[in-house]
């Protein structure tokens, strides 16, 4: 099993699958296509990716020669070939949530993503559109919801107590608060729980693997 990826830098979308592969302990190849702000050229990655876009995760002869080419297959196969990892919350209903927050990430935050490109090397202060602004607020709005539902589970740090996908969608979210400069007590959070939820992202062992390696 070989995963391609973008720059890690630089490439959000490359680093969500490789964080889920690293918790869940399988064992893959990296192999990384070099970007730069502009990205690659589409048919430099059309050699390893059916959509000219990283990330994608491929298969040897022996598994058929398949490749999955979109972060959040990716994640879901790891989920599925490995649910001893738990990867989603067990309960349904919960696992349906989760569920739903990563495909929010994984579809809007428009505004965000575009004036707030991750960059893991970048120290700065934006103001933001109201557009992204608008991002913002609904992201700390989710984050404490869910953390505050999750409180009570074993005292872990997580959206659904425990890592779980989504927690790897919304990593690279809280790679540009820290890289721009954004003050989450400006966006109601109150008690700073979203902060809290932040810091925890980025203090796991597999999101510094990738940030030493960027």
């Amino acid at each position: 099993m070989e995963l391609v990826i973008g720059a890690k830098r630089w490439s959000s979308w490359s680093m969500r699958p490789w964080l889920v592969l690293k918790r869940a302990g399988a064992p893959f190849r990296e192999r990384l296509i070099p970007l730069s702000r502009q990205g690659a050229a589409p048919e430099t990655i059309l050699a390893f990716s059916p959509s000219g876009r990283v990330p994608a995760l491929r298969f040897g002869p022996e598994e058929g020669g398949r490749v999955i080419w979109d972060s959040l297959a990716n994640a879901e196969y790891v989920a599925d070939r490995y649910p001893e990892a738990g990867l989603w919350p067990a309960d349904p209903l919960r696992r349906s949530v989760a569920r739903a927050a990563t495909a929010e990430m994984h579809a809007g935050f428009t505004a965000l993503r575009a004036e707030c490109p991750m960059d893991l090397s970048l120290r700065t202060t934006v103001e933001p559109s109201e557009a992204c602004r608008a991002d913002i607020r609904r992201v700390v709005a989710l984050w404490r919801e869910l953390r505050g539902e999750a409180a009570a589970d074993r005292g872990d740090p997580f959206l659904f107590g425990a890592w779980t996908v989504a927690d790897a969608f919304y990593t690279p979210v809280a790679t540009r608060f820290r890289s721009y400069g954004i003050d989450l007590a400006a966006f109601s959070d109150e008690d700073g729980s979203a902060q809290a939820y932040a810091d925890a992202l980025l203090a796991t062992p597999e999101f510094l693997a990738w940030e030493a390696d960027a």
